[in-house]
């Protein structure tokens, strides 16, 4: 099984018996925060969605699992995110059967979604992989699988020897998790995560260096480094996540 990176998402697809394609944190309805904040935008909605629609169109899925996030205001739901929701995830289920696993910003959703598309929040195994959002500790039954999660917002940094910098780029960080901590039984097969990047064009992010051990999630909490793998959102593999170069700016 080799995921299929999709660079215009970033979304990544998983195919065993079914093919599954994911995306992470689209934070549809954010414009109606940033208004809030001062910050005057036309909503980007149908274009994210057309993003959406067309790497659908691509990879042929016979899901689309989003990772959480699928909105963006906490703790209600703005009147944007009312007057969308419905029409984006109408496009969706045109095109293909549909799978929420909960992010913490998707509080009221269940109201829009139909029997059988809203996964538990502590995510769910489909065709052998799991699919969670990644705010808090995962199902036991995902343990030993590899785990596709959001919530993160990777981003990769790269620097080379005359200070050249490609930086704030979208990025995957592939690694194992020590999953002592979660249970008194775990699997005797590795549990790998694999942390994708916001579907969100302008969510920024946390650079892969500083992900773990870092307290924002469970997960970051229990990757182990020595086993990270560093990819962008093509999947171009860059660097096993020890390799990293650090920032020559750091600690000037």
């Amino acid at each position: 099984m080799e995921p299929e990176f999709y660079a215009s998402g970033p979304a990544v697809a998983i195919e065993r018996r079914e093919k599954v394609l994911a995306i992470a944190d689209p934070h549809f309805g954010v414009e109606a925060d940033l208004h809030r904040k001062g910050l005057h935008f036309e909503s980007r909605s149908a274009l994210r969605l057309t993003r959406l629609m067309e790497i659908i169109e691509e990879s042929d899925p016979d899901y689309l699992v989003v990772l959480g996030d699928l909105k963006h205001m906490i703790p209600y739901v703005t009147r944007q995110e009312k007057a969308e929701m419905p029409q984006i995830l109408k496009a969706i289920r045109r095109e293909t059967e549909f799978r929420l696993a909960p992010g913490n910003h998707d509080t009221g959703l269940e109201h829009y979604l139909q029997k059988g598309e809203l996964l538990p929040a502590a995510g769910a195994v489909i065709d052998g992989t799991g699919y969670f959002h990644g705010h808090m500790i995962p199902d036991s039954a995902l343990l030993g699988h590899l785990i596709i999660c959001g919530h993160h917002h990777p981003v990769v940094n790269i620097y080379d020897d005359v200070g050249c910098a490609l930086r704030g780029t979208p990025g995957y960080l592939l690694a194992e998790v020590d999953t002592a901590a979660w249970t008194d039984n775990p699997p005797k097969t590795p549990t790998r995560v694999l942390l994708m990047p916001a579907f969100y064009e302008l969510a920024g992010g946390m650079d892969v260096r500083l992900i773990p051990g870092n307290r924002i999630s469970p997960i970051a909490k229990a990757i182990r480094p020595e086993t990270g793998e560093v990819f962008l959102r093509d999947g171009t593999y860059v660097a096993p996540f020890t390799g990293l170069r650090p920032d020559p700016l750091e600690g000037r």
